[in-house]
């Protein structure tokens, strides 16, 4: 049964974007603005509000999106958005894209079903969010030969940020994310949970719990988990002295390093890089010359 408004069928149709895999834009706009494509578009449609805010029409109702909102249109969706009439204005970036495959499950959202799916995140993902998103638009727009490739890598960074929070797959706290980064910076520095938890901004304890919950391990094993990572990379591509790398990555004790090393590796630093560095083995030359097969 076609439960279509019959009032729909008088709005005027807005013009379909023309554009090869993304286009994007900064909009301000006042009360009188409103968009409706019937059918949608056959590309995805983002939008994220900046100020004041917007009102987007589903297939189940409408929904406001405030600063912080971030909408997605599913192609063949319809396009039923406007100004929202409290505040009467509403700043957006906004870009029509056609994704590569692999985006697949960057691109499910709440309420993505139903036409348009939601996503609201604040703080630090928030300004890491509209830096990729205002990049994302300034380089739709360059006159650069690769241009389109990145400004969908500037997408893809803003979606994979917004995935962080992601109900589907459990939003990951950004204290969690502020503590991740501040470690994969400092190293070779003094990394004990009071310390991180004060870049976090949050008792040890709930740290610990957050990290925990999260990532699946503590602090301090994620500490050692990195320092052993940038070890082991350390060893195969420089030749700085086993001594040198344990105070690079923030043990001041070599014996110590090489022990904790081993217990992860189950080889020393030393023989974990003559293992690095022994050529690979090739098979023995077959009577014909060849290389023995067949």
């Amino acid at each position: 049964m076609n439960h279509e408004d019959p009032a729909a069928r008088l709005r005027v149709e807005s013009k379909h974007p023309e554009f090869d895999r993304i286009s994007g834009g900064h909009f301000r706009e006042g009360a009188d603005y409103s968009t409706w494509r019937a059918h949608g578009t056959d590309d995805w449609l983002l939008i994220h509000t900046l100020a004041g805010a917007g009102r987007v029409a589903g297939n189940h109702g409408s929904l406001t999106t405030d600063a912080g909102d971030t909408i997605l249109i599913a192609p063949r969706a319809r396009h039923d958005y406007a100004t929202s009439p409290a505040p009467g204005t509403w700043e957006f970036l906004f870009a029509h894209f056609r994704p590569p495959t692999d985006w697949s499950g960057l691109l499910e959202w709440p309420g993505r079903r139903e036409g348009v799916g939601r996503l609201r995140v604040d703080g630090e993902v928030l300004r890491r969010v509209r830096a990729a998103l205002r990049r994302t638009v300034g380089l739709a727009r360059s006159p650069l030969a690769t241009a389109e490739l990145f400004a969908l890598n500037a997408l893809e960074e803003a979606l994979l940020w917004l995935d962080t929070q992601n109900p589907r797959s459990g939003p990951t706290d950004e204290r969690v994310l502020r503590v991740v980064e501040y470690v994969q910076a400092h190293l070779a520095d003094e990394l004990d949970v009071p310390v991180l938890a004060a870049v976090g901004g949050l008792s040890p304890s709930r740290l610990s719990r957050l990290f925990t919950a999260h990532l699946g391990l503590s602090p301090q094993r994620f500490v050692e988990r990195e320092r052993l990572l940038l070890a082991k990379q350390l060893l195969d591509f420089t030749n700085r002295p086993v001594g040198v790398i344990a105070r690079d990555v923030g043990w001041s004790d070599p014996l110590y390093f090489s022990q904790r090393f081993r217990r992860s590796t189950g080889l020393s630093p030393t023989a974990y890089r003559m293992r690095a560095a022994a050529p690979a083995h090739r098979p023995e030359p077959g009577p014909s010359g060849g290389d023995g097969v067949g």
